[in-house]
C-alpha cells in the first residue's frame, strides 16, 4: 500500500482543486460594447474564409481522473459534456470543412481538450479531409492537461512516479501505473510536442511541395527554430515562425504565422492576418499561481521572442502596403498587461483600423476596445464544443476614403440566412443532418433528452469529490473515482448502441466493426448490452470492467471514424447538436459554458458585421 500524503500536502491539494473549478468557471471576460457603423464605400478585398473555435476534442476513454469527474460537473459544466461529445463532436468541425470546400480554414484554437496524443490523431483525421487549406492557432488545451495543468503541478507528487496527464491519456489496454518512458514519451502531448504535430500537418498538406520541413526531421532532443516562408504568391500560409523549446521549459514553445487571405478580383489592398500564439506559459507561472486562483491557461501571454517576429511580420505587411489583421486565441481582456502592451506597441504602427479575432470563451460576441488613443474592434467566435454550436463566415471590405474597414462574419450554420436565435442555429443543425437519415427527428430528440438527463442525473456531489481527492490515492478513494467513472461510459455505451439500432440497415460500414475479443456475443449492440450488465462490487472488479468498457467504446469509436457513408457522418453531427442543446437547456443560467442567450444577444453575438475606422 502506498503511503498517504502528509496534511500539509493534502491541504495544498484542496486548495488547489477549489481554484481549478473557480477558475474554469471564470473563462469569460466581459467585453466592451460596440457602438453602431457608420455607413460608406466598402469595397470588398477578401473572399470569405471560415473560423471555428475551440473543439476540445476529448479522450473520454482513459483512466478516470478527479478533474473530470461527474462531481466537478455539477459545478463546473465542462468537465463532462454529454456523452455524445466524445463520440460525435468532432463531426462538427468535419461538417464545416465539407460544406465550405473552397474556403481556407482558421481554427482558433483548443483544438484538443486533455492534450493527448489520441485526441490530436482524432483530429488530425479530420483536419485531413477536405482540400482547402487549413490552419491552426494553439490555445491552452493544446499543450496542457485541461488547458491549465503542466506536468509538475502538486498532482504529480501526490502520485509519485505516474503522471496524471499520461494516465488519463493512456488507453485502458494499458496499466493505470506504468510510468512514462525515460525520454519523457508518452500518450500525452506537451506544447512543444503539440506544434511539432502541428507542423507535421502543414508539411504535408497542401505546402508540402514548397519544401516546409517537418521538425521531426530534426534531432529531437534540443530547441528547434523554425522559419519558413512560402513561395507560393497564393498559399494561404505565407510565413511560419517557430520555437520549439525543449525540457522544462517547454510550455514557452510558440509558432507565428502570416496569413494571405484570398482578395477578391481587382482588390485595391491585400489582406494579411497575423496569427498569434497566445498561449505561452512561463515555468514560473504555476503550482503557486494556481493556489492564489490565477489559472495559467486562462490568461494569455505572448512573451518578448514572439512579439518580436509579430512586429516584423507587420512591419513587412506594411510596407507592402496590406490591410493588418490580428488574431489569436484568447480574448483581448484575457491577455495579461504585458501581452496587451507589447501588442499595442506594435499596433500604434498599424496604419489601417485595428482589428483582432479570437475564440477561448466559448461565447462569441463583438466588442470594441480602446488601444491608446485607437479604436480595436473584437470578433469572438463561440465552441464546437459547448452551445451555441457555431462558426464564423468572415471578408472583409475597406472604405479608403473614410479610412474604415469592414468585417463581414455570418453566424454558421444557416439555412436561408444567418440564425438570430438559439433555437435558428439548432435548426439549422438539424434541418442540414438529421434529414439526411430514415430515423424520425422527434425520436432522436426524445432520445437525447434522456441520455443528457441521465448523465447529469449521475453525478456526484462536489463535497464527495473534494474529500475523495483529499484522500489521494486510497482504495475508498479509487472506488469512488471508477464508480463515477462507469456512471459516464455506460452513457457511451447507451449511445454506441442506440446508433448501431438506428442506422444498421442503412449504413453498411456499420456492420464491418469489430468489437474486441473479450466480447463473446459478436455484435457491436450485443457486447455492449453484456457489459452494461457487468457487476463490480469492489475495486479490482470496477477497474476490470471498466477497462472493458473502456476499451470497447475506444476500439468502436476509432472504426466509426473511417466510416465515409455521408449518412452516418450526418447523423453523428445531428445527435451531438440536439445534445449540446438539452445540456444547455438543463444548466443553471449562471453556469452556462457559453452564457445565456440573452446576456450573448447583449453582446451582439448575432450580429454578422461591424466596422472600425482610425479613431
Amino acid at each position: 500500500m502506498r503511503k498517504e500524503p502528509p496534511m500539509k500536502l493534502r491541504l495544498c491539494l484542496f486548495v488547489s482543486i477549489c481554484s481549478f473549478v473557480l477558475t474554469i468557471v471564470g473563462c469569460a471576460t466581459p467585453p466592451g460594447r460596440i457602438t453602431a457603423d457608420l455607413p460608406g464605400r466598402y469595397i470588398p478585398l477578401t473572399r470569405p474564409i471560415i473560423a471555428v473555435g475551440d473543439t476540445q476534442e476529448h479522450n473520454a476513454t482513459g483512466f478516470p481522473l478527479h478533474q473530470e469527474d461527474g462531481a466537478v460537473d455539477t459545478y463546473v459544466e465542462v468537465a463532462q459534456r454529454p456523452p455524445e461529445q466524445p463520440l460525435f463532436g468532432r463531426r462538427f468541425l468535419e461538417w464545416a470543412i465539407q460544406k465550405h470546400p473552397d474556403m481556407p480554414l482558421l481554427h482558433l484554437g483548443d483544438v484538443v481538450d486533455m492534450s493527448c496524443q489520441s485526441e490530436w490523431q482524432r483530429m488530425r483525421r479530420i483536419f485531413d479531409t477536405g482540400e482547402q487549406a487549413k490552419v491552426i492557432l494553439p490555445g491552452n488545451h493544446d499543450g496542457l492537461l485541461f488547458g491549465i495543468f503542466n506536468h509538475d503541478l502538486l498532482t504529480d507528487y501526490l502520485n509519485g512516479d505516474v503522471l496524471e496527464w499520461q494516465r488519463g491519456c493512456r488507453q485502458t489496454s494499458e496499466a493505470d501505473d506504468a510510468p512514462p518512458s525515460s525520454d519523457g514519451k508518452g500518450p500525452a502531448l506537451n506544447k512543444r510536442m503539440f506544434l511539432q504535430k502541428y507542423i507535421e500537418f502543414l508539411a504535408t498538406g497542401p505546402h508540402s511541395h514548397f519544401g516546409l520541413k517537418s521538425p521531426q526531421r530534426t534531432k529531437e532532443l534540443k530547441d528547434i527554430q523554425l522559419a519558413w516562408v512560402n513561395p507560393d504568391q497564393d498559399g494561404f500560409v505565407e510565413k511560419v515562425d517557430a520555437n520549439l523549446v525543449f525540457g522544462r521549459n517547454y510550455a514557452t514553445s510558440f509558432i507565428v504565422q502570416k496569413l494571405r487571405v484570398p482578395p477578391e478580383p481587382d482588390a485595391p489592398r491585400r489582406v494579411t492576418i497575423v496569427g498569434i500564439d497566445t498561449s505561452q506559459l512561463s515555468v514560473a507561472i504555476g503550482v503557486l499561481n494556481m493556489l492564489t486562483g490565477d489559472s495559467p491557461g486562462d490568461t494569455g501571454r505572448i512573451l518578448d521572442g514572439q512579439a518580436r517576429i509579430i512586429e516584423a511580420y507587420v512591419q513587412e505587411a506594411q510596407r507592402a502596403g496590406e490591410i493588418v489583421i490580428f488574431a489569436g486565441h484568447h480574448s483581448w481582456r484575457q491577455l495579461d498587461m504585458g501581452s496587451r502592451n507589447r501588442l499595442a506597441k506594435i499596433m500604434e504602427g498599424v496604419d489601417n483600423p485595428l482589428v483582432y479575432i479570437s475564440a477561448h470563451t466559448h461565447e462569441g460576441w463583438w466588442a470594441m476596445h480602446h488601444v491608446g488613443n485607437r479604436s480595436l474592434l473584437e470578433l469572438n467566435v463561440s465552441s464546437l464544443a459547448d452551445w451555441p454550436i457555431a462558426y464564423r463566415r468572415i471578408g472583409f471590405a475597406y472604405d479608403p476614403a473614410a479610412k474604415r474597414i469592414k468585417v463581414s462574419a455570418d453566424l454558421m450554420p444557416m439555412l436561408q440566412s444567418p440564425p438570430r436565435t438559439d433555437q435558428e442555429i439548432l435548426d439549422a443543425w438539424v434541418q442540414q443532418t438529421c434529414t439526411e437519415v430514415d430515423v424520425p427527428i422527434e425520436k432522436i430528440s426524445q432520445r437525447e433528452l434522456a441520455t443528457v438527463k441521465a448523465q447529469r442525473d449521475s453525478r456526484g456531489t462536489l463535497v464527495d469529490w473534494a474529500f475523495s481527492s483529499f484522500e489521494g490515492i486510497s482504495d475508498a478513494a479509487r472506488l469512488d473515482l471508477y464508480e463515477h467513472a462507469h456512471s459516464y461510459i455506460d452513457g457511451l455505451l447507451d449511445v454506441i448502441m442506440s446508433t448501431h439500432g438506428d442506422l444498421g440497415g442503412q449504413v453498411s460500414e456499420l456492420e464491418e466493426v469489430v468489437v474486441p475479443s473479450f466480447c463473446v456475443a459478436g455484435s457491436v449492440k450485443s457486447c455492449a448490452a453484456a457489459l452494461l450488465t457487468m457487476q463490480h462490487s469492489d475495486l479490482p472488479a470496477s477497474i476490470e470492467s471498466y477497462r472493458k468498457k473502456a476499451l470497447f467504446a475506444y476500439t468502436v469509436g476509432e472504426q466509426w471514424d473511417d466510416i465515409q457513408d455521408p449518412r452516418a457522418k450526418a447523423y453523428m453531427t445531428c445527435r451531438a447538436a440536439i445534445a449540446a442543446k438539452d445540456d444547455f437547456d438543463m444548466t443553471p443560467e449562471d453556469k452556462r459554458p457559453g452564457t445565456t442567450e440573452d446576456r450573448r444577444r447583449s453582446r451582439d453575438f448575432f450580429r454578422v458585421e461591424a466596422t472600425v475606422g482610425m479613431d
